[in-house]
């Protein structure tokens, strides 16, 4: 079974962090980092002010509804850091991004340890973070809008590398 793990980097909205953490634990994943200044669970050790966090905390388990407790997850303010210690450990590195050289995700064929790194829901990933990976996948768009919600994308581009019919056929 193929490997996932998740980077969503400076997502805003925890309603967004909540749908993240149960579309993860949906598919799978095997652990969900959020980088950046993406709010995060109350975790062992909070350094932020104890009202700031519960508050947090309960807006992510509204859509979340208990999977911030299932999976795996970490909180790490420095991307760049995580990138690199993931690409040690053999993973390849893809954004969900839409660029002049992205992959369409029905073409791409992943690897048995991937990451996929999600942007900010409107200014998506910058430049210097994409030079950090290896591919680029788009989900194609036929309608007028030019992308989904970050969440929706994800899930999209989750189940095709969890459900690919090249990881069916190595189960």
């Amino acid at each position: 079974m193929r490997s996932i793990i998740v980077i969503a980097h400076d997502i805003r909205s925890t309603h967004n962090v909540g749908s993240l953490l149960r579309t993860c634990d949906g598919v799978g994943v095997e652990k969900l980092i959020l980088t950046g200044y993406t709010p995060y669970p109350k975790k062992p050790g909070d350094q932020r002010l104890p009202h700031l966090a519960d508050k947090i905390t309960s807006q992510i388990h509204k859509t979340a509804l208990g999977a911030e407790t299932n999976l795996p997850w970490e909180h790490q303010e420095n991307i760049a850091k995580a990138i690199n210690k993931l690409r040690a450990e053999d993973y390849q590195i893809a954004a969900l991004e839409q660029t002049k050289n992205s992959i369409a995700l029905p073409d791409f064929r992943a690897p048995k340890k991937i990451v996929l790194i999600l942007g900010n829901e409107v200014t998506g990933l910058d430049s210097s973070l994409l030079s950090l990976t290896s591919a680029c996948l788009e989900i194609p768009m036929y309608g007028q809008k030019e992308s989904y919600n970050v969440v929706q994308a994800a899930a999209m581009a989750l189940f095709h590398l969890r459900f690919s019919k090249d990881d069916i056929i190595a189960q």
